[in-house]
């Protein structure tokens, strides 16, 4: 079973390419399914078929759907709200306050992700092919499993939850409010195992992978760039781009102003492709249509351009390199003269903005336009930074031992 998540920045082209791809994977005798979690959903224009949330098989092989969020909001959240305001209430904070903190942000899309893993899980596909949203949506619905993994934890932590009835039954609380903390208890429980099941699935570089469709446009390609690296700092797998509305090269018997307007087009545009040749991804092209395409045959044509002969989704390689990487530098054994270095691959992280900073037992890593707070492997915890440098794509951090908390 393969995932592969198409996204990009508004507007390049990512749904048709996505549903392009599908349609290819289907022709080719696999059974895929292609669905949208992009709110603005626009995956039935592109198939000229009119979608729901339930997979609508468009031709032997080939099925598609787009993810009602509003249903899923309805119908799963609404029942884990009511037991969160209990539990809640219960403790003594206000209504008002409970019903408050039992909103939480990006629930919607965290939802829609549960729904894809739900169907490459239960389904009967080998590919899914996913239409995300815009970049900016894609990398919040990409970070949402680890950071409402911590938020759930902070506030109802694990350890807590294991002893259940406890605190109501050292309370004096009746067998009613047992009752409703078990209840409480068990959705939060299974909220948490489809958070960790969604993180397993994305940090899968075997099962999961990320595409991301730009245009030959600099500042499209740097909106790539800050992508691309910000995924990387997530643990999470790029396997390609995809420029798409590449002008071909107009004949040169071709004069007059359309001709010189072509022509103009296509060096700027070779030259932009040209910048991406240092990125470590594989690049593919999609030229340019006369007619926008719609319907499963016109999008087959555009795959067709797109990957030739090769197959759109390949077996996956083998295990790839750690995000977190540890290596001694200094010393030996448990001697205060150590030396350690924490090294980062993160891919285009030269070229814009990075920063650095300790907080407590995690290292808050700001590249790309987001945030992460990454945990340190247990002897960098003994240690204090003292340093940090960029070579090529790796973020090297450099950490000495503190006397204070280190081995004695």
């Amino acid at each position: 079973m393969r995932v592969v998540m198409f996204t990009g920045k508004g507007g390049v082209g990512k749904t048709t390419l996505a549903a392009a791809t599908a349609a290819l994977l289907a022709r080719a005798g696999r059974k895929v399914l292609v669905v949208s979690t992009d709110p603005a959903h626009s995956l039935g224009d592109a198939l000229a078929v009119e979608l729901s949330g339930e997979p609508l098989e468009l031709e032997p092989g080939l099925s598609a759907a787009h993810i009602d969020t509003r249903a899923l909001l309805d119908g799963s959240w609404t029942g884990l709200r009511a037991h969160l305001r209990t539990l809640l209430a219960g403790a003594g904070v206000d209504e008002l306050v409970a019903d408050e903190l039992t909103v939480l942000p990006g629930v919607e899309e965290l939802l829609a992700l549960g729904e894809v893993r739900r169907a490459a899980e239960t389904g009967p596909w080998e590919v899914v092919v996913v239409d995300c949203g815009p970049t900016a949506e894609t990398l919040r619905l990409l970070a949402l499993p680890e950071a409402m993994s911590g938020y759930l934890e902070r506030l109802f932590p694990a350890h807590r939850r294991a002893v259940r009835g406890l605190l109501a039954g050292l309370s004096g609380a009746g067998r009613e409010a047992q009752s409703a903390w078990d209840r409480t208890i068990d959705a939060l429980d299974t909220l948490a195992e489809q958070l960790d099941g969604l993180r397993t699935m994305l940090a899968d570089h075997r099962r999961t992978s990320i595409r991301l469709v730009l245009t030959p446009e600099r500042v499209v390609v740097a909106e790539t760039r800050r992508t691309l690296t910000a995924l990387a700092l997530h643990g999470l797998h790029v396997d390609g781009l995809v420029a798409n509305r590449v002008v071909p090269r107009p004949p040169s018997s071709l004069r007059g102003p359309a001709a010189r307007w072509l022509r103009v087009r296509h060096t700027e545009q070779q030259a932009v492709l040209a910048e991406l040749g240092a990125v470590p991804v594989p690049l593919r092209t999609a030229v340019h249509t006369a007619e926008e395409p719609t319907g499963v045959e016109a999008l087959l044509e555009v795959a067709q351009s797109l990957y030739g002969t090769s197959d759109p989704v390949p077996p996956a390689g083998g295990a790839p390199e750690p995000l977190l990487q540890v290596q001694r530098t200094a010393g030996q054994g448990k001697s205060l003269d150590s030396e350690f270095e924490l090294v980062m691959h993160l891919p285009g992280a030269g070229v814009g903005a990075l920063d650095l900073s300790r907080v407590d037992d995690d290292l808050a890593v700001t590249a790309g336009g987001t945030r992460r707070m990454v945990a340190l492997p247990s002897v960098l915890r003994r240690c204090t930074v003292s340093g940090a440098r960029l070579s090529g794509d790796d973020l090297r951090v450099a950490f000495t031992p503190d006397p204070a908390v280190w081995f004695r």
